[in-house]
């Protein structure tokens, strides 16, 4: 869990967007509001498609970057 310190005179909302943006790189959040509600298994096997989608996609151009700065540097 993540914890945030407040320092002397910072205000509270400061703090408190810290701690949210925190909890939201942590994927806590999206969690919470993924477990809201019932998520019925096709919806389920969508959620899940579509992260290794994204994930597949940022794979992809991160390596295709990656190989031509290779081929590049041996020229």
């Amino acid at each position: 869990m993540p914890e945030v310190e407040i320092k002397k005179g910072e205000p509270i909302d400061r703090a408190l967007k810290r701690l949210k943006s925190k909890m939201e790189a942590e994927g806590i959040m999206e969690e919470m509001r993924r477990l809201r509600a019932f998520e019925t298994p096709a919806q389920k096997t969508k959620r899940k498609a579509r992260s290794n989608a994204k994930r597949n996609r940022n794979r992809f151009r991160f390596t295709l970057n990656h190989n031509e700065n290779k081929s590049a540097d041996s020229e």
